[in-house]
């Protein structure tokens, strides 16, 4: 199935307060919406907490680790939330961190020798892509390494989620389009795909956080001042 963003009906847009530095990932659930960003000028990662439909910023936390201070596209499973936090190049190092969804507290973490950009989380298996996503990992939840195969779909994913037994990803195609696509987990062929194009401030629609919830998608492309567009998907 194709469908174009444009085609699809906007529930609404929220604008955040407070910055939002540079976002990488969102997840949402009931009225919370989880954003992490990097501030590349003082070295630092964030992992917030926002009342969605508000746009009110309820808590948020530094998440660096040495070098490591440019957290990913993340996903909620339970009561928590995992996260990758790298350092901000490529074939780096990174942190995959599993915190606590509410008060933001680091649970656990294990060590990855790259760079990892996004993670998704279902049925006890964890996937992870690095930079631009050219390389997608899976690992169980205590960071033993299951395997890793090249991304064929040559989308630069930026947010990943795992749901209904698919694998979603959020990405670049160019400098000024994007896709949002559904893959098999086991063969990694997309099933289907959405293409984005540009918000009016210039900014591609899939560049950053992705989020899909109850037939709803969330998009939180542009950093501060940052919206969040709410699409019904078809």
């Amino acid at each position: 199935m194709l469908a174009e963003l444009a085609s699809l009906t906007l529930l609404g847009v929220t604008h955040l307060t407070g910055p939002t530095h540079h976002v990488q990932g969102i997840d949402v659930e009931g009225d919370f919406l989880w954003v992490s960003a990097v501030e590349k000028a003082t070295r630092k990662g964030y992992l917030s907490r926002y009342n969605w439909k508000t746009g009110e910023r309820l808590a948020t936390v530094e998440v660096q680790d040495g070098e490591r201070y440019h957290p990913g596209g993340l996903q909620l499973a339970g009561g928590s939330l995992w996260v990758p936090v790298a350092e901000y190049r490529r074939e780096s190092s990174a942190r995959v961190q599993k915190r606590n969804k509410m008060t933001l507290a680091l649970e656990a973490q294990f060590a990855v020798p790259d760079h990892i950009g996004c993670v998704a989380i279902a049925d006890g298996v964890l996937w992870g892509g690095n930079w631009d996503a050219r390389l997608l990992y899976r690992w169980r939840p205590d960071g033993t390494l299951l395997d890793q195969r090249p991304n064929p779909t040559g989308t630069g994913f930026q947010d990943l989620k795992a749901t209904g037994g698919r694998l979603v990803g959020n990405g670049v195609k160019s400098r000024t389009a994007g896709a949002i696509e559904w893959l098999d987990p086991e063969t990694l062929a997309v099933e289907k795909f959405i293409t984005t194009g540009l918000t009016d401030r210039g900014v591609r629609f899939s560049n950053e956080g992705m989020a899909l919830r109850d037939g709803v998608l969330y998009l939180l492309p542009e950093d501060d001042p940052s919206r969040l567009f709410r699409y019904r998907l078809p």
